[in-house]
């Protein structure tokens, strides 16, 4: 086997293959062979087909079954022993045709890692918010905390107000005609919580039970169901029930309920907690700031295959929490087409904080030594609870092992680029500036 490999970009290569006629033939004769078993030829019985014949009647299947065999035995290995680390999935661009007693060519391109040279990472310039912590934070967690204890229970007022929950029977209509999964009995639904068509929730606030009401709304111009969106509709509604949110006393009592002895232990580990929290998001906040520096110092390409990867991952971990609220994309009037297209930019800015971080540990030789790679696998058994002997079992899987590796790889990097780093404490946004300055990215 012949290979020639050019450079097409820092990011992509193309190979050109040509295979010797002897292992044409190979493969061809392995076509035939199959195809013999189930042949059907007047005049022969099913195996006993003469080649000849065969060839007759079969030699463009037999050509294109050898194709497949032949590329995917000669590119991984063509990989290999050119140590081309592929990204993404190579893609044949130009393939020859298979014939016998003659050898044969294809090409092929393929994504690759781009060889970057970090540059302009030493003593960065880095701003890092000044902890405080708002001590108002540990009545609001107490009160979300009593809200999940929350229990609904029919009232005895006459008329749904806002913040109650109503149990409907409705139906919608478009042009006085049904739509498909407009209706619903015994719908549960909290007015107020906004989780209906706008202005749905509204036109029930005030309603008793056993009314009957028409409801007019028109569905958003983004709404999931293409069909619908921006569309007038009428619901005819019937109310049923009305319940209203009964919230336990925070009290001692309630704090046992939580594992605290009284509630002023139960406050006490709220704070410990939430300040933990707020000094996380600090230092993950400054982390990103420092990638975002890495990033703008340098300028380089990045293969597809990485970003597409990259945002599967991204999905992945957005999806899965959603799962654990009840909820999926399509109620966020997301599928995965507007996912990508949203958080495109996100992973493309990882990607290239990942191959930098890389970059930098190469240059300035940093290594990861067994010992932090125990403490990783102990931290993971502490957090999770489980044995340590169960962590290891997992980290017996070569990827996994690389994968943690890659992570404590690139925490060390990262303390090593922070000690250098010139970091100015500076006053915590308020909410109002952070959305300013977001516009301001938006608009830039």
């Amino acid at each position: 086997m012949n290979v020639t490999v050019e450079n097409l970009s820092p990011i992509k290569k193309k190979l050109s293959l040509e295979i010797a006629a002897e292992t044409v033939a190979v493969e061809l004769e392995n076509a035939y062979k199959k195809i013999a078993k189930t042949a059907d030829v007047k005049g022969f019985r099913k195996g006993k087909v003469p080649r000849e014949i065969l060839r007759q009647h079969y030699g463009s299947r037999a050509q294109y079954d050898a194709t497949g065999p032949l590329i995917n035995n000669s590119l991984y290995k063509a990989l290999l022993d050119n140590k081309i680390e592929a990204v993404s999935q190579p893609e044949v661009v130009n393939s020859g045709v298979v014939e016998e007693g003659k050898s044969f060519s294809y090409e092929a391109e393929v994504e690759v890692r781009p060889e970057i040279v970090a540059k302009d990472y030493s003593n960065l310039n880095l701003e890092k918010e000044k902890f405080s912590f708002d001590e108002s934070v540990v009545e609001k967690q107490l009160e979300q905390m009593a809200n999940s204890k929350m229990q609904l229970e029919v009232t005895s007022r006459k008329k749904a107000r806002d913040g109650d929950t109503v149990v409907i029977d409705f139906e919608g209509f478009i042009n006085d005609t049904p739509f498909e999964n407009g209706s619903a009995k015994d719908f549960e639904l909290a007015l107020g919580s906004n989780s209906f068509i706008p202005g749905f929730e509204s036109q029930l606030v005030g309603m008793k039970r056993d009314q009957e009401k028409e409801v007019d709304v028109t569905f958003p111009e983004g709404y999931g169901a293409k069909d619908l969106a921006g569309k007038p509709a009428k619901f005819k509604v019937l109310v049923k029930e009305i319940k209203e949110k009964n919230i336990p006393e925070i009290n001692d009592a309630f704090a046992k309920e939580f594992e605290a002895e009284s509630l002023d232990q139960l406050k006490e580990q709220i704070k410990e907690h939430s300040m933990a929290q707020e000094k996380q998001r600090i230092e993950g906040q400054l982390q990103e700031n420092m990638m975002n520096a890495l990033v703008a110092n340098n300028a380089f390409d990045v293969p597809e295959g990485m970003i597409k990867n990259q945002l599967l991952h991204l999905k992945d971990n957005f999806t899965q929490k959603l799962k654990e609220q009840g909820m999926t994309l399509e109620m966020l009037g997301m599928n995965d087409e507007t996912f990508f297209t949203t958080y495109r930019d996100m992973a493309t800015q990882q990607v290239k904080g990942e191959l930098i971080l890389d970059a930098i540990a190469t240059q300035e030789e940093i290594v990861v030594e067994d010992s932090a790679v125990e403490e990783k696998m102990q931290a993971f058994a502490d957090q999770s609870n489980v044995p340590l002997e169960q962590v290891q079992k997992y980290f017996e899987n070569a990827q996994a092992m690389a994968g943690l590796k890659g992570q404590i790889l690139q925490e060390k990097t990262s303390r090593f680029l922070l000690e250098s780093a010139t970091i100015t404490e500076v006053e915590p946004q308020q909410p109002e500036q952070a959305v300013a300055d977001d516009s301001e990215k938006e608009e830039s």
